[in-house]
């Protein structure tokens, strides 16, 4: 018998957590559930999740800080999916807290039932990502330009790359399809998460930061006009 899958949600008002655990456990699923940041940081550093869902504006350690410390440990790196729903709904927060590692963002007021569909569909393309014989091995490399998946890190002639998390699963996505040319609508998809309504010029900046970082590599990553973008796999910089 396949085992439940475990989310924890992190919510301060009572009434919005109840109603998102009841519909969750409706749907199957096991469910812990706390009212700060710093409680929840202290269940994921002894129990394993499926999913976390929390809000932003939290006790004692905000949603956008408990995101950017999962995101720093390897354990919880790529593996657990985050979803936010908050009342935080500027274009600059939605921003914001996909670069901080959130993989999707609903909000508030929020429909029950858009809610599981992205519980579902969040936990679906995890399990697919885990199935796919590419996740053996973690490692993505480019002449001295390392991606790893699983500790979340990226280096350049040994010295480790800060990236954003949009900017990592770009580079992610270029790394996987070497040669080949990537349109922003497929970029959109694999780095923004789903549901998220975000526009080219939006990859572009991503773009634009990502070549800032990678120094001697930043023309590896070759701009399609009218179509998107690719990374190259010839001519390695020396």
């Amino acid at each position: 018998m396949e085992a439940r899958k475990r989310v924890l949600v992190v919510e301060d008002e009572l009434d919005i957590r109840q109603l998102v655990v009841l519909h969750l456990k409706r749907e199957g699923y096991d469910v812990d559930e706390v009212g700060d940041g710093e409680q929840a940081r202290d269940l994921l550093t002894t129990r394993q999740y499926e999913m976390v869902i929390l809000d932003w504006m939290l006790p004692s350690l905000s949603g956008l800080d408990l995101t950017r410390w999962m995101r720093k440990h390897s354990q919880l790196a790529q593996r657990t999916p985050v979803l936010f729903v908050t009342a935080k709904t500027e274009p600059e927060h939605v921003a914001t807290g996909l670069d901080a590692g959130a993989d999707d963002y609903i909000a508030k007021p929020f429909d029950t039932l858009v809610l599981m569909a992205r519980v579902n569909a969040l936990l679906r393309r995890q399990d697919w990502l885990r199935s796919q014989p590419g996740q053996q091995s973690p490692r993505l490399v480019l002449g001295e330009l390392i991606l790893n998946t699983q500790t979340f890190e990226v280096t350049m002639s040994g010295e480790r790359l800060e990236l954003t998390r949009s900017e990592f699963r770009l580079l992610e996505s270029l790394l996987q399809n070497q040669g080949k040319v990537l349109s922003r609508e497929s970029i959109i998809e694999q780095i923004q998460g789903e549901g998220v309504n975000v526009v080219g010029r939006t990859v572009d900046t991503h773009v634009f930061g990502l070549r800032k970082k990678m120094g001697k590599y930043a023309d590896l990553i070759e701009t399609i006009r009218g179509v998107g973008y690719r990374v190259r796999n010839t001519n390695l910089p020396e």
